[in-house]
């Protein structure tokens, strides 16, 4: 278990207050892939495979829309919420449609900002459980739980070496009324194995 820290800034918020021009050089970093023509969708069509069309979903840590915008593409309705507010206003530029909210996922309470109807998916992709602040982890997973329909699933994708082992997000996910459903290593399906650098767990509350 991590040890909590009692500045529950997000390491993404330390990171850019460190260097301001971070969130700037990752909103250009996924325009210049997607110009050049790189595949960005892997995350959304795993996630769009899980769910029949116009379901809700909740980007928990969407960035500047990549995965939340596809899906929105595909027909779902997605809220995004997002620590920082330069990935949001990218989000809002580049994927219009969904409803995107500045917010931190430590105090997640969507019906408290108008957003009252559960949701039959949240996907949280991108390394987002590795940004957050240290010992936060399973108060985060507890409000995805809060904010999922009784048969809704979270999709939790990471890798491996970023400070939060994969033994420790299992017994996160117990602590915080979740189970886990299945184990991937890779968005793509394969298999979750002990050698695994890379998880993309399907969780269900408990």
């Amino acid at each position: 278990m991590t040890t909590p820290d009692p500045d529950r800034r997000s390491r993404w918020t330390r990171k850019v207050e460190a260097d301001p021009d971070h969130s700037h050089w990752y909103v250009e970093r996924f325009r210049r892939m997607r110009a050049d023509g790189a595949d960005l969708a892997g995350e959304a069509r795993t996630v769009d495979a899980m769910l029949p069309r116009g379901s809700r979903v909740l980007d928990a840590g969407c960035g500047p829309g990549r995965v939340g915008g596809e899906l929105h593409r595909r027909g779902h309705v997605v809220v995004g919420v997002d620590v920082d507010p330069v990935l949001i206003a990218a989000a809002e530029e580049d994927a219009p449609g969904p409803t995107w909210l500045v917010g931190d996922l430590v105090d997640l309470d969507l019906p408290a900002r108008g957003v009252t109807e559960p949701f039959d998916l949240i996907v949280c992709a991108g390394n987002v459980m590795t940004f957050l602040a240290p010992g936060t982890e399973v108060d985060v997973l507890r409000r995805m739980a809060a904010h999922l329909a009784p048969d809704g699933r979270a999709v939790v994708g990471f890798g491996a070496g970023r400070g939060y082992p994969f033994g420790e997000f299992f017994a996160d996910v117990e602590r915080a009324g979740l189970r886990l459903d299945l184990a991937l290593e890779t968005w793509d399906l394969r298999p979750f194995t002990p050698e695994s650098d890379f998880l993309v767990a399907v969780l269900r509350r408990a």
